[in-house]
């Protein structure tokens, strides 16, 4: 049974900084890419970052250049890294895996990330 397990969020002022972890377990993990996605109210849910099994990244055009998206596959973990955060990226950040060549997607149940301003 494939679990995504998202941690790390919380409220922070706007300007500082958040690191999301993403324990995963049940899927062989350095064969998937790995993605984080965040849903505000009332919006969809979008792509923040994306990591692929070659450590090949991309980002959202509304977070590159403040958050960094990295995993460890020793650990089964995806990593993000998320600096100078802003009021907008509030919203419940969702963990990612997509198996290489596959259409198979699983999910975490995600986890909330507050700024105030």
């Amino acid at each position: 049974q494939v679990q995504l397990v998202e941690s790390g969020g919380g409220l922070v002022q706007a300007g500082g900084s958040l690191r999301l972890s993403c324990a995963a377990s049940g899927l062989i993990f350095r064969i998937n890419a790995m993605g984080w996605y965040r849903q505000a109210p009332g919006k969809q849910r979008e792509l923040v970052a994306h990591i692929d099994p070659g450590d090949s990244t991309k980002y959202a055009m509304s977070v590159k250049g403040r958050f960094t998206i990295s995993r460890d596959n020793a650990k089964n973990t995806v990593y993000l890294q998320m600096n100078s955060l802003k009021p907008e990226d509030t919203a419940v950040y969702y963990c990612n895996a997509n198996p290489i060549a596959s259409a198979i997607n699983y999910w975490g149940k995600g986890t909330l990330v507050t700024v105030s301003s």
